[in-house]
């Protein structure tokens, strides 16, 4: 008996595993090419690639406190989102044992179907802002989100930390 609880001792339990966790999106030019999409999605591709998350391979164990660190887009909330199930990876095996509570939600209250620079514009509109106030804070919100062409593109294709980061640029 004393041999069996040493044993389950030794061997820790893991709760997370990943293999090859990938996610890819489809980046569409147009309404117009996702349609196409849909409607001959063997003739050829009609969008573009943007792969969020490439073969991770990872391993949490019961108890044991896991810290996700990299740059803004470089794929940890994508990570999470995958793990906790509100997102279905592109490639990859994905085990998870026991039960996930998390909080992933962001509430900057923008319009996913809007670029960035558009929410950016309507914000400054709502709050009053003159169109001379807006053109001169406009590069910098851009600079400081750090979202590249992203800041061109309709929010719902960023990820958390993209968005979050729009958000904060906005707010200061």
């Amino acid at each position: 008996m004393a041999e069996e609880i040493e044993s389950a001792e030794a061997s820790p339990v893991v709760t997370i595993r990943t293999r090859g966790l990938s996610k890819a999106y489809a980046i569409y030019e147009s309404p117009a090419q996702r349609l196409k999409q849909l409607l001959w999605p063997g003739k050829r591709k009609f969008h573009d690639e943007f792969v969020a998350l490439r073969d991770v391979d990872l391993e949490v164990y019961k108890g044991e406190t896991v810290g996700i660190v990299g740059r803004n887009g470089s794929g940890k909330s994508t990570l999470l989102n995958l793990v906790c199930g509100t997102l279905e990876a592109t490639a990859g095996d994905l085990e998870v044992s026991g039960h996930l509570a998390p909080i992933l939600t962001l509430g900057a209250g923008f319009d996913p179907e809007f670029t960035g620079r558009e929410n950016v514009l309507m914000n400054a509109a709502i709050i009053g802002l003159s169109r001379t106030e807006i053109d001169q804070r406009l590069k910098s919100i851009a600079d400081f989100a750090g979202i590249g062409d992203f800041f061109d593109r309709a929010v719902k294709s960023y990820s958390s930390g993209m968005y979050a980061r729009l958000a904060f640029a906005v707010a200061i």
